[in-house]
């Protein structure tokens, strides 16, 4: 993806960023910066972009993002009782590895971290007793200050660095910075796309957003995320086929027909291809999970 660089805010009394966010829907379009994130979702579900990923978030999920790792988040719209109301929570942290020291990563007791930050330009998901404990930290390291809120990170990225319960999340880390009127484009095709997926999108509508002709948005589309429009339009409906199969409030083909797809056969297929599963084995080893 071609997102657009956003600085990230540090109080100046700070040498890190950690916020606990309470928003009617995370607001920022796709975007990276020079900064490793931790992101704890507290509430609210949707569909998030990272790197060349799209997939279904939801309450719990902790995830690590590397430096200049293209990524967004977009709640599921819900109707708000009041302007004091919310449907997204998260706690952020972002920082960036020069605020623990030039010569810290020298040391022989921090060779791990190196590692991990390397790997975590794909993004990493957070699992197991790893994801409780770093949860639990990251409720903590906002009421902590000065000395002891570096203490707690120091402490989450011993525990990701040790115990290593994490999958890599993008295929690749990769990415360009585009000018700022291909950002904009960009993301307005993605939010677009996000609002109106249940919906048959026809090229020619969504190559009107983009303000292109069908072929010139086709070639646009592919260079800027190295995948096809329709690719990346089937990975948003399957992502929420995915997320409410596990809810399991309804019946495969009323899944199929309110993620988008005109019909049961395409359905399967598509879902197949993008998970490995077909939609009833993906709900079978869903619920064997959820036992064991």
């Amino acid at each position: 993806m071609k997102p657009h660089f956003h600085k990230v805010p540090v109080p100046i009394q700070n040498s890190f960023s950690v916020r606990h966010d309470k928003l009617q829907n995370f607001g920022k379009p796709l975007h990276y910066h020079p900064e490793l994130e931790l992101h704890f979702t507290i509430k609210g579900e949707g569909i998030r972009l990272i790197g060349d990923n799209v997939a279904h978030f939801s309450e719990g999920e902790v995830i690590m993002l590397g430096e200049n790792l293209p990524h967004a988040w977009r709640g599921k719209e819900h109707e708000l009782r009041d302007e004091n109301d919310y449907s997204v929570e998260a706690i952020v942290i972002q920082f960036s590895p020069a605020c623990l020291g030039r010569d810290f990563f020298q040391l022989p007791e921090a060779y791990l971290l190196p590692r991990i930050f390397e790997l975590a330009k794909k993004g990493l998901l957070l699992h197991g007793e790893s994801a409780e404990i770093v949860r639990d930290m990251m409720y903590k390291i906002t009421e902590a200050n000065r000395f002891d809120r570096i203490l707690y990170l120091l402490k989450i990225l011993q525990v990701i660095s040790e115990r290593e319960e994490v999958t890599t999340i993008a295929s690749a880390h990769a990415f360009y910075k585009p000018n700022e009127h291909e950002s904009l484009r960009l993301n307005n095709v993605i939010a677009y796309t996000l609002t109106n997926f249940k919906k048959d999108i026809k090229l020619e509508e969504i190559a009107e957003i983009a303000n292109l002709s069908v072929n010139s948005f086709c070639r646009y589309f592919k260079s800027m995320t190295n995948k096809t429009y329709l690719d990346f339009l089937t990975e948003i409906r399957i992502s929420h086929a995915c997320r409410m199969i596990m809810e399991d409030r309804c019946a495969i083909a009323v899944v199929c027909y309110d993620c988008g797809f005109n019909n049961v056969s395409n359905f399967y297929r598509h879902f197949k291809r993008f998970t490995g599963f077909t939609p009833f084995e993906y709900k079978r080893k869903y619920k064997e999970k959820c036992v064991a």
